[in-house]
């Protein structure tokens, strides 16, 4: 069984990165088969459907503004219903995208067989730059216990590491870390002068990656 565990938001407005950081503290965690792929799947949108159409069950993290207690984990929503309820009420633009994946996926009929949506009602979403809120970031870990719990159901095999990664290598740049990005965060004058270094491009990565 092909599997992908994808994390969708943007970590640059604060909660809206729940999903990008929960699927950075999966890999730090833990290890799995060369059949399931973590992913950050940013807000990539419709350039996420070869990879959404190419697995069998597909787990994602998201931050959905459904009314709830901020802070607190929604409902899990399971298969056809994770369209439905990421349609229901959108906070950012890369829901509206992902919902276009879902569906041209229906459309080509190569739809994953499951579905599994883990979701955190936000906090902040205004705070352009900033990282989770102490309450999100708490339901992080919560949040990959429910997967993990929904990956037994499948038999998927996964291990504990020994010693966890740091900075989450292997998903994304060391300089877009949860630890790094918060402590490297610049002050709002020398964002707006030179710009915000934790997130400019810089090709060494890319290069480390390949070497």
């Amino acid at each position: 069984m092909r599997v992908l565990i994808l994390g969708v938001g943007n970590i640059l407005w604060a909660d809206e990165g729940f999903g990008v950081r929960t699927v950075e503290a999966i890999n730090q965690q833990y290890e799995f088969d060369e059949d399931v792929v973590l992913m950050d799947g940013g807000t990539q949108g419709l350039y996420l459907i070869q990879h959404v159409q190419a697995c069998d069950l597909l787990i994602v993290f998201d931050a959905i503004d459904y009314g709830l207690e901020p802070g607190t984990m929604m409902k899990l929503i399971h298969d056809a219903d994770v369209p439905k309820f990421m349609g229901a009420k959108k906070m950012s633009l890369h829901q509206t995208g992902f919902q276009e994946v879902l569906s041209t996926a229906e459309l080509t009929g190569e739809t994953p067989e499951h579905i599994f949506l883990i979701g955190v009602q936000p906090v902040e979403l205004e705070d352009f730059g900033g990282s989770l809120r102490d309450k999100v970031k708490a339901q992080i870990q919560p949040a990959i216990e429910e997967c993990l719990k929904y990956l037994d159901g499948y038999g998927i095999e996964y291990q504990k590491r020994t010693t966890p990664l740091e900075q989450y290598d292997g998903v994304n740049s060391p300089t877009i870390g949860l630890v790094d990005y918060e402590v490297n965060r610049p002050s709002e004058e020398l964002a707006c002068r030179k710009g915000d270094g934790r997130v400019l491009f810089d090709n060494s990565f890319e290069q480390d990656r390949v070497n």
